[in-house]
């Protein structure tokens, strides 16, 4: 069931992807989880991710935010029929942090905050 324009305007789906879905990507979204105005969900483009990204997840995405560049031409070569005009925004950020590092942390709210809803 597609959504109203309305109800699009209100929330933002957000999808966070790094390689194995098992630290970056799963921290913003365990950070972002209860931020008015967006929802979010995260994946990993690796085989042995704990959670691979789908068409289905990169089509209920308005945005996805890669952690690498390699993310993103991850996605782009195995799903380009569901990217069609899908914003990939690369964070920048390398695989030197555990779960819900403080520092991973801090890093993910900034470069986020011009993304989040104020």
């Amino acid at each position: 069931m597609g959504r109203s324009e309305a109800d699009r305007s209100r929330r933002r789906n957000f999808l966070f992807v790094c390689g194995k879905n098992r630290l970056r990507s799963p921290t913003a979204e365990a950070i972002f989880a209860d931020t008015s105005g967006i929802a979010v969900l995260s994946a990993g483009v690796n085989r042995d991710a704990d959670e691979r990204v789908s068409d289905e997840l990169i089509e209920w995405a308005d945005i996805i935010f890669v952690m690498e560049r390699e993310h993103r031409r991850k996605l782009q070569a195995a799903h380009a029929g569901a990217l069609k005009d899908t914003h990939i925004a690369v964070l920048g950020i390398p695989d030197d942090y555990a779960y819900m590092d403080p520092e991973l942390t801090a890093i993910l709210r900034a470069k986020m905050a011009r993304w989040l809803p104020r």
